[in-house]
């Protein structure tokens, strides 16, 4: 029996035999058979989590915000056009009026935006 769990673990069957068939039989059933919930894998929401409140310890308001809300707005305007952007979308989302004092682009490794952080006034 330790033999065959030794064969199964290491992947120790020939090509081809009926082993290494229900092998790769068993590994696709498991992938395709596995509710999404086991791996807490959720489909994306398209606008509700594009903005995240975020902890602050200084009594100001933080935002997480995703590069998609920001690039739909008009490429045109300037930094205080996009701060107005950002404050009617925050209050359109949360109800909220909300004051945004700056508007800070969070780049990763390779130097491509990942999201920004908005910052606002208590």
């Amino acid at each position: 029996m330790l033999g065959v769990v030794k064969k199964v673990l290491l992947w120790d069957y020939p090509r081809a035999s009926w082993q290494y068939d229900v092998i790769v039989i068993a590994i696709v059933a498991f992938v395709f058979a596995t509710p999404r919930s086991f791996f807490r894998d959720q489909p994306r929401v398209p606008y509700s989590s594009q903005i995240a409140v975020l902890p602050a310890s200084d009594g100001r308001n933080v935002f997480w915000i995703n590069p998609e809300l920001v690039a739909s707005f008009p490429a045109n305007l300037s930094e205080a056009g996009r701060l107005q952007h950002v404050n009617e979308e925050l209050q359109r989302r949360t109800g909220k009026k909300h004051d945004i004092t700056y508007l800070e682009p969070i780049f990763d490794s390779e130097q491509e935006i990942r999201g920004y952080m908005a910052v606002a006034r208590k």
